[in-house]
């Protein structure tokens, strides 16, 4: 018989049954460390990602609550932008507006003295064209170009405006009785273009 078992057998009763409890002790104590422990970290991880995910689950069911309202406000802005760029011509466009815009002057009675369209600055995804405008007429005629320009399907703005009085010489019976001095801008929407500097032109804008 082995040395360590016979030794054991000797041991008195209660001996035997206190190192047997201890050696139950320890093998539970080895199984928890070796099986259990393992899982309760598990367990606790588990518990965080469903943690995580339900307040993932909280945010998109808020979105999701709110989508309709969402894609009306998408849908509203690009109806905005569209309309927007409706009133912004292209460059086909620039020489007929320009020239609706020299007759809308004559057609108001005004002399068109000057006519010089500038060069474009660029914007971004727009780009001003400026035209120097030199008048005669009266105020009234002035007034009604000024109403007729803000009537147009397209945006040009009237800035920069310099009336003067056109002394009338003895015996003459022309109507005209102002010189104004003025500049149209107006704007081009440019192509492909992908920055954008500021916000789209409104009329009314220019200074």
């Amino acid at each position: 018989m082995n040395p360590r078992v016979e030794w054991v057998l000797k041991r008195p009763k209660y001996q035997r049954v206190l190192m047997l409890v201890g050696l139950v002790v320890a093998l539970m104590g080895l199984y928890g460390w070796a099986l259990v422990l393992p899982g309760i970290e598990r367990l606790s991880e588990l518990t965080q990602e469903s943690a995580n995910l339900q307040v993932k689950i909280d945010a998109d069911s808020r979105v999701a609550a709110n989508l309709p309202r969402y894609k009306a406000e998408y849908e509203k802005l690009l109806s905005k932008l569209d309309e927007a760029l409706s009133e912004l011509p292209n460059g086909k466009e620039i020489p007929a507006l320009l020239t609706s815009i020299s007759s809308t002057a004559k057609t108001s009675g005004l002399d068109v003295l000057t006519f010089k369209p500038g060069a474009e600055v660029p914007k971004g995804f727009y780009a001003e064209v400026p035209v120097s405008l030199k008048l005669e007429g009266s105020f009234h005629e002035l007034a009604n170009f000024f109403y007729k320009i803000g009537t147009l399907p397209r945006i040009v703005n009237i800035g920069d405006v310099k009336i003067g009085l056109i002394k009338s010489k003895k015996g003459d019976s022309s109507k005209n009785n102002l010189s104004v001095d003025c500049m149209a801008i107006t704007f081009r929407f440019i192509e492909g273009a992908t920055g954008n500097t500021g916000a789209a032109p409104k009329k009314g804008s220019a200074k």
